[in-house]
């Protein structure tokens, strides 16, 4: 059985382009993150922040896909 961890960064240096991100569309959503530590938001807004990031990258990427 292999050891492997989901939440290991594949790209560490995209970690603060992510993070940016998620602050964008966290505006965008209208949820009020704060820098640092965000566990009072309810588990239906960070689900909406990162459901809204999943959607817009893969649309990222499907257009790069098609500009082929």
């Amino acid at each position: 059985m292999s050891n492997t961890n989901s939440n290991r960064k594949l790209v560490p240096e995209a970690m603060d382009s992510l993070d940016k991100f998620k602050y964008e569309v966290a505006s965008e959503v209208g949820v009020n993150l704060k820098n640092g530590y965000n566990g009072n938001i309810s588990a239906r807004d960070a689900g909406r922040i990162g459901g809204n990031m999943v959607k817009k990258l893969i649309q990222q990427a499907e257009s790069q896909m098609i500009g082929r």
